[in-house]
């Protein structure tokens, strides 16, 4: 019964996709569309496609040899799940019309209706609506991805794919919707997140640390990383791929995309330099995994702030960023959390970081589309208590309704192999194939 399950899903769509063929057009707002801006976004919307595969790299090359495929497929396979989830309602349950500021209308999207002609999003209107949508999938497509680093070595292929669709539709969509949409209640706020320090990392990053907890110790907590120069490959494609992630999310070839390219750079060389420079301090060799988890770190970071910040200020963001989070991984190894990639350190408190500092160090002359105000740097509270409510608020939305997906996946489908599956390791035990 189990096997035809996925089968009977893909029937459904198949379905669903002859019913309702979506031709008809729909204007959501209407301006004059600028070749430039939708130049830009169709080249960031390849750009943050490529961070997935570049996340691949990057996880693979850190896990056991027995596990690098089975690793790699946990991120690869989001792109094809999410995307048919999207296509259907994700869009709809992100961007749709407002149910109560927490979610969106499913079928306000409904497999893409209303994509054809002049039709916009209103926060971006000098772009098709559905480059829009295509670029926001590619948010949604990693998010879930960079949570596979905490139950890495451990965990069903099947069951996986379950939670994946369950954390999409319950943790992910109220997120985007919250904080993206004008209408969530996030947003109301005045919160401020850029590019997904929210969103995107600090949800994979409570969820990580949720599963780590629910799944517990692997049989074979140490081991050494099967390819470094994958890990350093990875980081090559993220850093590449992540200015499409944070100065695509000016939605325009502007000024302000400009600035998120130069505040992303900045971070991320500041934060990989403090990685070495702390683990040397800390009486450890600077190694090439440190300089590029310092780098992934800085880009984390730099997420939410980086179209609020100045340049300047990404330099400090990306320094306490990298310290920080070299810390938690220290304190993490101490315990019995085998968060096996280190995920929460790096995403969920880098991603919290950042969200903190730009409550500090945003400036409306940056962006003046800050209408929450300046950041205590500047003599002002307001914006950084915002910062600091939403802090908490979806760390425990993320935390607690991942741990409860999780228990329901388990319920539905064992997220544990056993420890002969484990020990033979996933590559050969999940998917009969090896390195």
């Amino acid at each position: 019964m189990k096997k035809i399950i996925p089968f009977a899903v893909l029937v459904i769509v198949l379905i669903l996709a002859l019913v309702f063929p979506s031709v008809e057009t729909v204007t959501v707002a209407t301006t004059k569309m600028d070749t430039g801006d939708t130049a830009w976004l169709l080249t960031s919307t390849a750009l943050v496609l490529l961070m997935t595969p570049g996340l691949a790299f990057f996880y693979g090359g850190m896990v056991s040899k027995k596990n690098v495929l089975s690793t790699m497929l946990q991120s690869f396979v989001c792109m094809g799940v999410i995307t048919i989830i999207w296509v259907v309602c994700g869009f709809s349950l992100c961007f749709g019309e407002s149910i109560g500021g927490v979610i969106g209308n499913p079928s306000t999207f409904f497999m893409m209706k209303g994509m054809l002609g002049n039709a916009t999003w209103k926060l971006a209107p000098t772009v098709p609506l559905v480059l829009f949508a295509m670029y926001q999938l590619k948010f949604a497509v990693i998010t879930p991805a960079l949570i596979t680093g905490a139950f890495a070595e451990r965990v069903r292929f099947n069951s996986y794919i379950i939670f994946l669709c369950l954390f999409l539709v319950f943790i992910y969509a109220p997120l985007a919707h919250a904080t993206w949409h004008p209408d969530g209640i996030l947003s109301k706020l005045g919160v401020l997140d850029f590019a997904g320090g929210t969103v995107v990392h600090m949800s994979a990053g409570w969820a990580a640390l949720a599963s780590a907890l629910y799944l517990k110790q692997r049989n074979e907590p140490v081991h050494s990383p099967a390819r470094i120069s994958y890990v350093m490959l990875g980081t090559g494609l993220l850093w590449f791929g992540w200015f499409g992630f944070n100065a695509g999310s000016a939605f325009g070839a502007n000024s302000l995309a400009a600035t998120a390219i130069g505040t992303t750079t900045t971070a991320s060389a500041a934060a990989a330099m403090t990685w070495l420079f702390f683990d040397i301090l800390m009486g450890r060799k600077p190694s090439a995994m440190g300089a590029c988890i310092g780098a992934v770190v800085g880009l984390v970071a730099i997420t939410p702030a980086a179209g609020y910040v100045t340049i300047s200020h990404s330099l400090v963001i990306g320094i306490v960023a990298s310290v920080v989070s070299n810390l938690m991984v220290m304190w993490r190894s101490r315990t019995s959390i085998d968060d096996t990639l280190d995920v929460f350190p790096c995403h969920g408190v880098g991603g919290m970081v950042g969200m903190i500092l730009t409550g500090v160090f945003a400036h409306t002359n940056v962006n003046s589309g800050n209408t929450t105000g300046n950041g205590l740097y500047y003599g002002h509270t307001h914006l950084f208590f915002v910062q600091l409510i939403a802090l908490v608020g979806v760390s425990a939305f993320a935390f607690f309704g991942s741990l409860l997906l999780i228990k329901i996946t388990d319920m539905i489908s064992p997220l544990r192999v056993s420890a002969e599956e484990e020990v033979m390791g996933l590559d050969q035990s999940q998917h009969g194939e090896e390195l």
